[in-house]
């Protein structure tokens, strides 16, 4: 199963949520303790790393990763490579199957993104068409 509900139980403030599997998004090895350590600098051990999917880039569509406390409403969380990571619905559409990984080189290092959705993507590999 992709997401099933789940609602945390909290006071006013709860947070509605859905929890899904590595069908939605996996996160390797390298990526996870990559994020790991960022919540770590920021002060948020139990932090979530945020993929969206956001207009932009050179072939139309671009990603967008932030840290962040938690979970927002209608977020779909995935537990994956040792950290959380939440997903929008809208996003989700777009990210569905893909892998992030993270690569420790001077030259095309940082993290990337293996999205089956993908259609094409520009020379640089920072976005993508659907």
């Amino acid at each position: 199963m992709i997401a099933a509900s789940a609602k945390q139980n909290q006071p006013a403030a709860a947070v509605n949520y859905r929890v899904g599997d590595e069908r939605l998004v996996r996160v390797t090895p390298s990526a996870g303790e990559k994020v790991r350590s960022l919540l770590q600098k920021q002060g948020r051990p139990h932090g979530v790393l945020r993929i969206a999917v956001v207009g932009g880039g050179c072939s139309g569509l671009q990603y967008k990763m932030d840290l962040q406390d938690g979970p927002a409403n209608r977020d779909i969380l995935v537990e994956s490579g040792g950290i959380r990571v939440v997903v929008d619905p809208k996003s989700a559409l777009y990210v569905t199957g893909s892998e992030l990984d993270y690569v420790d080189a001077l030259q095309g290092g940082g993290f990337k993104v293996k999205n089956p959705n993908a259609a094409t993507t520009c020379s640089c590999g920072e976005s993508f068409s659907a």
